[in-house]
């Protein structure tokens, strides 16, 4: 090989070399299955970027009802769930498709209602205000999704024992965000989780009727799915989220999340 081969081959090896250094090295991404409000309420906005700064990591959100969200958890789509349902959760513990459950933050509910609150809602008792808004025939928006959200508003429901919920009641088999865009369009009723009603940009003539009740209470948890049960499950990775949202740092960073000076989500990882 004479001299200006040797130079052609060398710069060719030199360059390949120097391309293969600018090469970005591609972020592992996981798949998290979670409740709308989480996304909604711009708390992942806030939290994710803060997540793949400490980590390197891009999670991936599957926006859906918990309902819905377990259900992609359980078929392998999603390599760690995030919702708000701790029946529904401790089944999927018991179920083999989690190993374990760790809280992770609170909000609570609050039921929204036109200001002038024809039904005479408004107070601190979410039974006592179920109870008026079907003597009334009241108009209330049901998410029907099998979400956290629904499932809470169910259960109030029956501690009403209330079979008949009113001529006025609709479910929209919906997200938190349309639930509460249906409801300002027809000035109706609607439960909702606090943050994303916070964060909710058309209210119309809305506003919150019933709160402080402690069966308003709005826990938070999150699960890595089982590789057991997935074997093609992120479970290193997705474990890493898990540590890194209940450790200080994470708790600091929800609980850092406000819109308007509210706090939207309050950490209790470790209460």
């Amino acid at each position: 090989m004479n001299l200006l081969t040797t130079l052609k081959y060398g710069a060719a090896f030199t360059g390949l070399s120097a391309a293969f250094a600018m090469a970005p090295v591609k972020a592992e991404t996981i798949t998290m299955a979670s409740t709308t409000s989480t996304e909604q309420s711009g708390l992942f906005a806030h939290l994710l970027p803060a997540f793949k700064a400490a980590s390197g990591i891009d999670i991936k959100v599957v926006a859906q009802g918990t309902g819905q969200a377990l259900d992609t958890a359980r078929r392998g789509d999603a390599d760690v769930v995030f919702v708000h349902d701790q029946a529904a959760e401790e089944k999927f513990v018991s179920e083999g498709y989690a190993v374990k459950r760790y809280p992770v933050m609170y909000n609570d509910f609050v039921l929204i209602g036109p200001s002038a609150d024809p039904a005479g809602a408004k107070g601190n008792d979410i039974v006592a205000a179920l109870n008026k808004l079907a003597a009334a025939n009241a108009p209330f928006i049901s998410r029907g999704d099998k979400s956290g959200t629904h499932a809470a508003e169910l259960r109030y429901w029956k501690q009403a024992g209330l079979d008949n919920k009113g001529s006025g009641y609709k479910e929209c088999g919906c997200g938190m965000g349309p639930a509460l865009n249906m409801a300002s369009s027809m000035n109706a009723y609607v439960l909702s989780d606090r943050g994303t009603w916070l964060s909710f940009k058309n209210p119309g003539d809305l506003k919150v009727l019933v709160e402080g009740d402690k069966k308003l209470f709005n826990q938070y948890g999150v699960m890595v799915v089982n590789p057991a049960k997935h074997a093609h499950v992120k479970s290193a990775a997705a474990q890493k989220f898990v540590d890194w949202v209940t450790s200080k740092p994470g708790q600091d960073t929800i609980a850092s999340y406000k819109i308007n000076g509210q706090q939207l989500f309050f950490p209790n990882a470790n209460p």
